[in-house]
């Protein structure tokens, strides 16, 4: 049986190693409240810890799981096989180059940043999760993306901490390479993010628009956030109809529109549901699953590919044993 307990003994010092709890629940630490338990699992709230811990594990060969924020996963019913990782660091120093730890609060930063007439994480407004997560799936919204202001991250890969650029993230949409599996492990512990000096006034206006359009959407259950990725086809946003224009000319169609097109709104299996309000938003109604939402997922993806011709991609990670390999996996949002 696999033993990350074993494989770290030589590596950290008795001290961490107590502070390890065997068997804990994961859903009180996921925005979709759904997930088992994790083999061995570690909060810390120093970005030196961390990296040590995390570069052990590499050095080790521990599998292990980095939780953020926790708001754009599912975690299985089965668990997380190895170590998880909950990365509390909260660290920053608020600047036009901020410096802040990956597990610090993406809106608390940007509260931060506002109050010092700092503008660039107006889209953040009601996103919850951290910053480290913002940056592993390239948070954005309201043709906004958080890889525009990074400048520099701190990094521990192949077991050794070091300094890159954000070439580095290889950021798309959506996208970088910590959510593709097959590389070599590597851990976010805090970045560099460059803010621009704008008036508080105009700042907080942008970020209350923002603000309302969130609310509208948003469902007041334990959700995910948006489920599935937009889809950019500028071919097919073409020849839509009732796509806004504003859709229609920067060929992006959003998924909650072909959801919603395709007969989702209002979907369920077992506690998992679509919203009325915008078919790309999953909520737990009340004691589902992570398979439930799993297979939710999948009727909407078979329901818009046969509508549509469109294969949607998730936005949300499947996290922990869901019958393949171990593998390692950076922070959720």
């Amino acid at each position: 049986m696999y033993n990350p307990t074993y494989l770290l003994t030589s590596e950290l010092d008795g001290s961490v190693l107590i502070q390890m709890r065997r068997d804990e629940p994961l859903w009180p630490y996921t925005t979709l409240r759904v997930g088992g338990p994790a083999d061995l699992f570690y909060q810390t709230t120093n970005r030196d810890e961390l990296a040590a811990v995390v570069a052990a594990a590499q050095r080790t060969n521990t599998i292990y799981f980095l939780l953020g924020g926790g708001s754009n996963i599912c975690v299985s019913d089965r668990g997380v096989r190895g170590l998880v990782i909950h990365n509390l660091c909260e660290s920053c120093e608020i600047g036009a180059e901020t410096r802040v730890d990956c597990g610090h609060g993406l809106m608390s930063l940007f509260l931060k940043s506002a109050r010092e007439s700092l503008s660039g994480l107006e889209f953040a407004v009601g996103i919850p999760g951290s910053v480290g997560g913002a940056l592993v799936s390239n948070a954005g919204a309201y043709r906004q993306n958080i890889d525009t202001l990074v400048r520099e991250v701190d990094v521990v890969e192949g077991g050794r901490r070091k300094q890159v650029g954000p070439d580095w993230m290889e950021f798309s949409y959506r996208d970088s390479r910590l959510r593709r599996t097959g590389d070599e492990p590597a851990t976010l512990v805090s970045v560099m993010l460059e803010l621009t000096p704008k008036p508080r006034r105009v700042i907080l206006a942008r970020a209350r628009d923002n603000q309302r359009q969130r609310i509208f959407k948003q469902p007041w259950y334990p959700s995910a956030g948006s489920f599935f990725k937009n889809v950019n086809d500028r071919e097919l946003a073409e020849r839509l109809p009732g796509l806004p224009d504003s859709m229609r000319v920067a060929g992006v169609v959003p998924a909650g529109f072909l959801s919603a097109a395709s007969g989702c709104k209002g979907l369920a299996i077992g506690g998992a549901r679509i919203t009325g309000r915008h078919g790309n938003i999953f909520v737990n109604r009340g004691g589902a699953t992570a398979s439930d939402f799993r297979s939710l997922a999948k009727t909407v993806r078979k329901r818009v590919l046969d509508s549509f011709g469109v294969e949607l991609e998730e936005e949300v990670l499947y996290v922990g044993d869901w019958g393949g390999p171990l593998q390692n996996m950076e922070v959720s949002e």
